[in-house]
């Protein structure tokens, strides 16, 4: 019994004193003294591990502008701290700093757009607002201290963040491909951080298939069939009221879809939220427009003509350049780009020529142009 206890108590203490040197490890990462030439400006901030050797210290002032010092270990190549609005690298914008070959420092902001390619990273472009005078990078004692102010229009709280490093040094600007990075959410009111879940990409694939297939392909082609076929009646009729309907049903699955992802990562895309709210206004009025439907003979159904054609004309414009602002903005491989590049000049290729036909037998039939 009096060993048991003697094992028990000799675990205790092992464990105990790993949990002072984990503690103490914590507090040593953020207990260091700041290089001189960051005292100034940057002292008396709140300090926090977050992965690796990675420490990051940060305070913001009542006019949205954080101060951040992200240290790491360091003996060549760039360090880098990304916002991003959700989750992803792609569309994210990072402060990145490090040592030149001549010993100089520097530090830019970079526009991350792609996961490869020369142009995956561009300096001197993204959203975050800064002030160039106030970022220094400093190496002290194998350190890196990477030091920027950023100006945002609210206070931060939730934040998406990327860290990611290099071993080569970036010549004119030009990052190498990071050896590790990793992304989290921080909050800069309380300094916790969070593991980002899995991001949806299942629903954010469901999101623009069906949009792109319902907007970018049935519809269209179901407006084909209304303007080009109608020598084919009554055909071109139930034709073109089936495949409207089934795309529209479709679309609207996308809709919610896009509506379900939105939840889930709460993206900063406004421009293709609100043109995809005016894209499903204008189809729900089309669909509404088809029961108000007035008869063939009323001295109504010139002005109902006119609306109905012209609307479908206009969400159809509208669906198709929000398409490729969703394929933008969501950061999709280059075979989204190419395959819906090769389905629209293919539906303009045939749209032109479909309208010289038209006007061609129009010409040699000598009648008005009749209203479509």
């Amino acid at each position: 019994m009096a060993r048991a206890v003697a094992v028990a108590a000799g675990l205790a203490a092992v464990l105990v004193s790993m949990l002072a040197s984990a503690a103490t490890a914590q507090m040593d990462s953020c207990s260091g003294d700041l290089p001189a030439a960051l005292v100034g400006n940057y002292s008396g901030m709140a300090c926090q591990p977050v992965w690796n050797n990675f420490v990051l210290r940060y305070q913001q002032d009542k006019n949205n502008v954080l101060r951040v010092v992200l240290s790491t270990m360091y003996s060549t190549g760039w360090v880098g701290m990304g916002f991003s609005r959700d989750g992803l690298m792609i569309g994210s914008s990072a402060m990145v700093g490090w040592m030149g070959k001549k010993g100089l420092p520097h530090i830019r902001q970079f526009s991350l757009r792609a996961k490869s390619g020369s142009k995956a990273a561009v300096v001197d472009r993204g959203f975050l607002v800064s002030n160039n005078h106030d970022h220094t990078v400093v190496v002290q004692q194998a350190k890196i201290f990477v030091a920027f102010q950023l100006k945002f229009n609210y206070r931060l709280s939730h934040q998406h963040i990327i860290l990611a490093f290099g071993s080569g040094v970036p010549v004119k600007n030009k990052l190498t491909k990071h050896q590790d990075k990793t992304s989290f959410t921080f909050d800069f009111t309380t300094g916790k951080t969070f593991a980002d879940g899995a991001f949806p990409y299942g629903l954010r694939r469901a999101h623009g298939g069906l949009n792109l297939f319902a907007w970018g392909i049935l519809l269209p082609i179901g407006a084909i069939l209304a303007r080009y076929f109608r020598r084919m009646d009554p055909l071109w009729f139930y034709l073109h009221v089936g495949i409207q309907l089934a795309g529209f049903i479709i679309g609207l699955a996308g809709v919610v879809a896009g509506v379900a992802l939105y939840s889930k990562i709460q993206a900063d895309i406004p421009a293709h939220r609100g043109l995809g709210i005016f894209v499903l206004f204008l189809g729900i009025l089309q669909v509404l427009a088809f029961f108000v439907r007035p008869n063939t003979d009323s001295k109504y159904r010139k002005y109902w003509n006119w609306y109905h054609h012209w609307a479908g004309r206009l969400v159809l414009f509208f669906a198709a350049v929000n398409i490729v602002l969703g394929i933008h903005v969501g950061g999709s491989h280059d075979s989204w780009k190419i395959g819906y590049g090769f389905n629209l000049a293919i539906l303009l290729v045939a749209v032109i020529g479909l309208e010289f036909m038209l006007w061609t037998r129009w010409s040699k039939n000598s009648t008005s142009t009749p209203t479509y």
